[in-house]
Order: C-alpha cells, then sequence, then structure tokens
C-alpha cells in the first residue's frame, strides 16, 4: 500500500511508547493496514498513544491464543506505526488505521499494568552493500514470480502489481510483497528481524519459489483430475483430486495400513481354515481393487462380518447341576419337567463335553413364562442369551440373509444373533415360531428346517457369508402358544415341552414369591411401605384376571403399587404402612371385570359344559341344543363353528340316530323336528377335535328328555360307533374348570396318561371320569340311568311325539314334569 509519509522524512520517536501486542499479524514499515482491537489492555494502550502523539509500537505475539501476554511471550522486534484513524465499534472494540514507520527494537518495559510501555529503540535500514547488478537482478526476478503467482490464481490485491513496478528499494520491495502473501507469524517475524535489504530480498524471493510449486502442483493436479473427470461424476473428481495429492506427496500408506490390520484381525479371529482362506482371498481382491471402487465396499463389509462372527469364541458352561437348579428355582416357580430337562443337559455335557446342542420348543398360552425362562437357562448355563421374535416374518432371507450381489445385501438373523452374541454357543431363542408366515419371497419355515436339524446345522450356510458356520454348539429354544401352524417337518426337529397355565394356588404362590417383591422395587417402594395379603391376590386373580398365564395379574399387582406410591409421594411425614386386603381391592382397581357365572340351580335338558384349549389356554363352553317343528328334520349350527366342530356336530346327530332305538328316541322325530346346536359368544370362533361327545350328550339328552348335571364338563371326540378319543390340553382344560368351580370331569380313557402330569393339588380337587365310549359318558353326565330312563319312555307307549299344538316330543315334556315333581 502507498505510505502517507516520505522515505526521507525525519522521524523523532520518543523513548517510551505505548505497546500494543497482535495476535495474527506482522506489521512492516510503510504498511498501511486496519487492526481490531478489543483487550481492555490493548483499548487502554491505543488510547495512550492517542493522547500523546499517536504513535504506539506493534509487536506480534508468539502464541495467538494468549489472551493475556507478557514481555516474555511477545516478540521484542516490531515496528513503530501511527495511528492514522480511530472508530468506536457497537460491540465495544475499536478500529484503527495504522501505519508501520520504522521497525524497532524493545530495551525494556516501564510498565505491564495496566498496559504496556516500552523503552524503544530505534532500527536505522542498512543501505544495500551489494553490486547494484545484484541486487536489479534479485528485484527483477521477484517481481516476476509475484506475477507468476497471480497468473496461477493466489488472490492478492489488484493494485499490487502496480505499486511493486514502482517501488526501486530492495528493502521496501521485500516488505512490500512479504506482507501480502499472508504468510504466518513466525515467517513474518523472521523477514522482519533481517535487517540487511538483500537477505530480505532473497528470503522472500525463496518463499516466492516455494509458493510457485505449491500453485503449480495445484494446477497439475486439477488437470490430472479434470482429465478424469465425467459430467455426473464430480464426486469422483473430489476424490482424485485428494488421491492426486497424496500421490505427489507419497502418502500412500493408508490403504496399506488397512490392508495389514485387515489381515492382523483375520489372523486373531481364529477362524476355520476353509474360512480362513476365504478371508485372506478376498483381503487380496481388496488390495487390487481401486479403493474409492463400488465393489471395494462390499467387500469390506463382508470382511468385517467374516472378522466380526465369533466363529471359535465360546463361553464356557457352568456344570455344577447344584447351581443351576439353584438359579432356575430363583427365577421361576414349579416347571419341574423343564428343569428336569436343562439339568439332564448339564450333567450330559458334563459327561460328554462335544454333544450337539438341544433343540427345545416351550409350547403355551402367553404370560406362563416361556421368554424369561429363555434367560434363565442361560443363566444358569452361564452362556449368553440371544432372542429374535419370528412374529410376522415372511421372508426367507430374514433367516438365511441375502445374496452378496443385492444393493443392501445383509446376512439372515441367525448370523446376526451370533455376532451380536459375540459366542458361538449361545442360548438361541425363536421366540413365536408359530407366528411365521410365508408369501413370494419364499417360506421361513422352510429356511429354519436345516437351522433345526442336529444332522445338518453343523454346517449351516447364510446366503450372504456363504461359508458354512457351525450351529451344534448353538441351544436352540423356541416358543409357540399352539403346534397347530407349526409344520411337521419343523416340529419333528425340535423336542416340544408343554407350559399349561397355573392354578390359583401357584398364582398365589408365584406372587408372594415374585410378582410383588419385583413390583414393589419397580415402583420405588419397600417392604414397610406396602403389603399385599394373600386374600387380595385371590381376588385379584378370581374376578380382575380370567387368564392362564401371569402378565394381567402383573399389571394389576403393578396398579395396585402405583396407587400407593402415589399416596406416599403426595404426603409428608410419609405415611404408615398401606395393607391392602380383598376388600380394598376394587378402591385399587375399580368393579371387578369378571364376574363368575351365574350357577345353574338345577339340571337342563339339551344344555352341556364342555372344555376347550385355546391359544390362551383353557376355557370352557355351554353348549346348548333345542329343536323346532320342520318337516323333513334337519341340523342348524350356530356360534361361529369351525370345520372340525361342524363335522363333530354331524358325527353326534349321526351316532343318536343310530342308536334311537337302544336310547328309546322315536325315530319320527328326526324328520319331523330340525335340531339347532348353538355354542354362546359367537364373536369368538370355535373349532377343535374335542367337542364330540360334548355335542352327543347334548343332542341325546334333548331327545330323550334325560337332563344333564349341571356340575359336570367334559372333553373328548367321538367316532360315528361311540368311541371316545383322546383329547390334548388336559391341564389346561382342567384349570379353566377349577377357576369356574366345576370339579367333575369326563375325559377320554387314554388320556389316563396325562393325568400324571396335572399337579396333585388340582387332582385333589378334581374327580376325573374315564370314559372308553360314548355310554360311559352318558351314564355320569345324564341325571337319570340312560339304559333305565329308555325303559320309562318306551313303557310310556307314545307312537305320537306331538302334544297337541306343542312343539315339543311327548317324551321330553313328560320327562320336564317329572323332574320338576322330583324337585
Amino acid at each position: 500500500m502507498p505510505s502517507e509519509f516520505s522515505e526521507n522524512e525525519e522521524l523523532v520517536i520518543p523513548d517510551e511508547v505505548p505497546l500494543l501486542p497482535i495476535r495474527d499479524v506482522v506489521v512492516y514499515p510503510y504498511m498501511i493496514l486496519p487492526l481490531f482491537v478489543g483487550r481492555e489492555p490493548s483499548i487502554k494502550a491505543v488510547n495512550e498513544a492517542l493522547a500523546r502523539d499517536r504513535l504506539i509500537f506493534l509487536a506480534a505475539q508468539k502464541e495467538i491464543t494468549d489472551e493475556n501476554p507478557n514481555p516474555d511471550t511477545i516478540y521484542s522486534i516490531g515496528t513503530v506505526a501511527m495511528i492514522m484513524r480511530m472508530r468506536k465499534l457497537p460491540d465495544g472494540r475499536i478500529k484503527i488505521l495504522v501505519q508501520g514507520l520504522m521497525k524497532g527494537t524493545v530495551l525494556s518495559y516501564s510498565q505491564e499494568k495496566p498496559f504496556f510501555i516500552a523503552k524503544i529503540k530505534q532500527i536505522k535500514e542498512k543501505p544495500a552493500t551489494r553490486d547494484n547488478v545484484e541486487v536489479e537482478a534479485m528485484m527483477r526476478t521477484v517481481k516476476e514470480q509475484l506475477e507468476k503467482v497471480i497468473s496461477l490464481g493466489r488472490m492478492l490485491s489488484p493494485d499490487i502489481l502496480m505499486v511493486v513496478d514502482d517501488i526501486n528499494d530492495a528493502g521496501r520491495l521485500a516488505d512490500l510483497v512479504a506482507s501480502n502473501l499472508g504468510l504466518k507469524v513466525t515467517e513474518a517475524q523472521d523477514i522482519l528481524e533481517l535487517f540487511d535489504p538483500v537477505d530480505r530480498l532473497k528470503k522472500v524471493n525463496e518463499i516466492l519459489v516455494k509458493e510457485l510449486e505449491i500453485l503449480a502442483m495445484q494446477a497439475r493436479i486439477r488437470s490430472q483430475a479434470r482429465d478424469e473427470m465425467t459430467k455426473s461424476q464430480r464426486e469422483y473428481f473430489l476424490r482424485e483430486q485428494i488421491r492426486a495429492i497424496k500421490t505427489e506427496l507419497g502418502d500412500t500408506e493408508s490403504k496399506t495400513e488397512e490392508i495389514s490390520e485387515l489381515r492382523n484381525k483375520i489372523e486373531r479371529a481364529k477362524m476355520p481354515e476353509e474360512i480362513h482362506e476365504e478371508a485372506i482371498k478376498q483381503v487380496g481382491r481388496l488390495e487390487r481393487m481401486h479403493q474409492d471402487a463400488s465393489e471395494a465396499t462390499i467387500v469390506r463389509t463382508y470382511l468385517d462380518w467374516l472378522i466380526d462372527i465369533p466363529w471359535s469364541r465360546q463361553t464356557e458352561d457352568n456344570l455344577n447341576l447344584d447351581e443351576a437348579q439353584k438359579v432356575l428355582d430363583q427365577d421361576h416357580f414349579d416347571l419341574k419337567k423343564i428343569k428336569e430337562r436343562i439339568l439332564e443337559f448339564l450333567a450330559v455335557r458334563k459327561l460328554k463335553p462335544k454333544m450337539k446342542g438341544p433343540i427345545l420348543c416351550f409350547v403355551g398360552p402367553p404370560g406362563v413364562g416361556k421368554t424369561s425362562l429363555g434367560k434363565s437357562i442361560a443363566r444358569a448355563m452361564g452362556r449368553k442369551f440371544i432372542r429374535i421374535s419370528l412374529g410376522g416374518i415372511r421372508d426367507e432371507a430374514d433367516i438365511r440373509g441375502h445374496r452378496r450381489t443385492y444393493v443392501g445385501a445383509m446376512p439372515g438373523r441367525i448370523i446376526q444373533g451370533l455376532k451380536q452374541a459375540g459366542s458361538a454357543n449361545p442360548i438361541f431363542m425363536l421366540d413365536e415360531i408359530d407366528k411365521l408366515g410365508s408369501d413370494f419371497r419364499g417360506d421361513p419355515a422352510a429356511a429354519l428346517l436345516e437351522v433345526l436339524d442336529p444332522e445338518q446345522n453343523f454346517s449351516f450356510r447364510d446366503h450372504y457369508m456363504n461359508l458354512p458356520f457351525d450351529l451344534s454348539h448353538v441351544m436352540f429354544v423356541a416358543t409357540a402358544n399352539l403346534m397347530d401352524t407349526v409344520p411337521s417337518a419343523l416340529k419333528d426337529r425340535m423336542e416340544v415341552i408343554q407350559l399349561a397355565g397355573y392354578s390359583q394356588e401357584e398364582k398365589l404362590k408365584i406372587t408372594t414369591q415374585f410378582l410383588i417383591p419385583k413390583q414393589i422395587e419397580d415402583n420405588g417402594l419397600t417392604s414397610s411401605d406396602i403389603e399385599i395379603s394373600d386374600t387380595a391376590v385371590n381376588r385379584i386373580v378370581s374376578q380382575y384376571t380370567q387368564e392362564a398365564g401371569l402378565r394381567n395379574l402383573e399389571r394389576n399387582i403393578a396398579a395396585v403399587c402405583r396407587k400407593v406410591a402415589r399416596k406416599i409421594a403426595s404426603v409428608e411425614p410419609r405415611p404408615e404402612k398401606t395393607t391392602v386386603t380383598g376388600g380394598s381391592i376394587p378402591k385399587y382397581l375399580g368393579p371387578p371385570r369378571h364376574i363368575p357365572e351365574e350357577e345353574r340351580d338345577h339340571d337342563e335338558v339339551g344344555v352341556v359344559t364342555g372344555l376347550a384349549w385355546t391359544q390362551f389356554g383353557g376355557e370352557i363352553l355351554n353348549i346348548e341344543v333345542t329343536m323346532m317343528r320342520k318337516m323333513g328334520g334337519g341340523l342348524i349350527l350356530t356360534g361361529s363353528l369351525g370345520d372340525v366342530m361342524k363335522e363333530s356336530a354331524h358325527a353326534a346327530l349321526s351316532f343318536a340316530r343310530s342308536k334311537a332305538s337302544q336310547f328309546g328316541i322315536d325315530e319320527k322325530i328326526f324328520s319331523r323336528y330340525e335340531i339347532h346346536v348353538h355354542v354362546p359368544q359367537g364373536a369368538t370362533p370355535k373349532d377343535g377335535p374335542s367337542a364330540g361327545i360334548t355335542l352327543a350328550t347334548a343332542i341325546i339328552s334333548l331327545l330323550t328328555g334325560n337332563p344333564v348335571r349341571r356340575d359336570v364338563a367334559m372333553t373328548g371326540e367321538v367316532t360315528l360307533r361311540g368311541k371316545v378319543l383322546p383329547i390334548g390340553g388336559l391341564k389346561e382344560k382342567s384349570l379353566a374348570a377349577l377357576r369356574h368351580g366345576i370339579k367333575t370331569l369326563i375325559v377320554p380313557a387314554r388320556n389316563h396318561k396325562d393325568l400324571s402330569e396335572i399337579p396333585k393339588e388340582i387332582r385333589k380337587k378334581i374327580t376325573f371320569f374315564l370314559a372308553k365310549d360314548l355310554s360311559d359318558v352318558l351314564k355320569h353326565a345324564l341325571v337319570n340311568d340312560p339304559t333305565e330312563w329308555a325303559k320309562q319312555i318306551k313303557g310310556r307307549g307314545s307312537n305320537d311325539p306331538m302334544m297337541g299344538d306343542s312343539d315339543v316330543p311327548a317324551t321330553i315334556s313328560r320327562s320336564a314334569k317329572s323332574v320338576d315333581r322330583a324337585a
């Protein structure tokens, strides 16, 4: 910039001037530039200079970030400058325009607080003592280099070349060029401290030469990248610029380091030989690829999966049977059969360490502890636990993974779970295996066949990995509500263990031992704050939670605890212990949600209590049968019945017609009356092969007029010849009957083996009648002995089943009257 002071003008510099430390710039003589001053000591120094003779000494700080510089952190050589203008800014700072006058050096500091005042010695520039030709050549060289720097794109003041042409002094030329190059403070300070003009000019020339090399390199990089760039590859162009810079700088070690690191990780992963060879092969492919190629990302991701999968990492099993038994008992009440199975596995594992992992399937209604049982098994064995939910999965790739050729491909959930567990022998829970779907993307249940087959899963191949993984060490645990929807081939590969619902006594014990302490802790309470009595628990079980499991029971216990927690939190000081009794439960939970059905006050004709087994546990079904006059007869079925129950109803009616004479039924009834079978709660679909004897008993009771005992429930299928076939879910059905106060059950004789699975306390409360055929059922279900009742009907000798205009057969009318008289 042009100077306002003549070079030859004689200036008088006082011995002491205020000193202004500046951060990121070095001021040269004859240089004009604005400075922003914001620090309080600096503002005071400027004001002092303005109050004196407008002269101030400008010295650069050694550390730019230093907010409170001291004499040791300020360069001793600086420039005496004149403050030409000063302006106060709204934010409290001031802006000054200064012009460098001459160099000076600090001899000492006469004041440091509140601002610096220094004793200055003026440095007079030495005249150029070298050959004028050499100096002229150096000056021309510097000017030419400056022109080249500007031509290569360096942003400098547009007037700089005009000013440079008019300068004939080597020192001033060096200072002017150095002040416009934007040098670092240390470099600029080095030039300022060179007092020989020619040496200073040489130093500036060296800097210009280096700057030219850098600018030429940038131009070459841009040229190389531009040659390889297409119109749609701007991002590629930027990457090429970086690559070219690294190549020119010799920085090619990053990819080598990555490849070396991958090889080290592969060695540490302790892969089987086949997998190790494939991993090394893929590393070689990656090494030959351009690092920005799309396939390189795929290979790198694949290698990361190979390294992270626990090919040989396993946890050590806890084979202490007593300790395992203790852990299982702490987490779950009863479940003896399952606990025995786990302890058997541990015992065999102790004797044969290389045995294959079992594949268990826990089947039972919701809330009985199937999922939490898997966690307990893992804790007892000291293994990692991983769970995946299969509910609603329709894509086979969720199990086996995607092919690597697809965009966004990834391994299936089995391999993902193993990576997450970090162990090759975890407890792997496949939750809700009965809710798998299938569509055009494949059948996930079929994909699980290899996973759950101990004879095949030692070499399970995921589509993404395409390498065998040994799943034989994994202990698979599946859960399901019902096995009906599970394909038979998949069912055959699993060891099915049934979990029935809990009786009221079991729920009371579980609630007392597990649920209440857990909810007290979860809701911020202590045992000194709340006590829930057994009568309260029993009332919650009977009137608020008609379920086989424990989920709603736990929710209601939590609701009671929350009410007590709110009471405690809103009262100071802390109230005394709250005792929750059976009578106070409605205050906490509202009116009862499940009111027991009214017990039938007398035995009725054509009304039978049946038992059903649903995915939510056992239920009772009241089956009603009546008939209306209709020529030609017929059968009406209502109540949202499934195909199996409809077939059972037809089979029951056919049996009744075939044995009409044996039961004393007039065969004309079948052609004159239409029989209507109804199962209440028609909005709920009902189906299953266990209502045959119930339907047959109801129809025969209606046709003979022989009432059915109101305290008896039954379950079983019937054949056309009256044989009673076995059913499933006997324990669940027994619990359902007990919940509704029914203590006499008629069950198939071939289910005798299942009685041992029912807890003793339940067997003591229920009387079981084992029926081989329908005659055994009728003998225990009907009020009157069927044989004697048939003789009475035949003895009445009525060939016309109608009595006047009544729609009810005569046999039924007469039987109803006899029942009333007996009552």
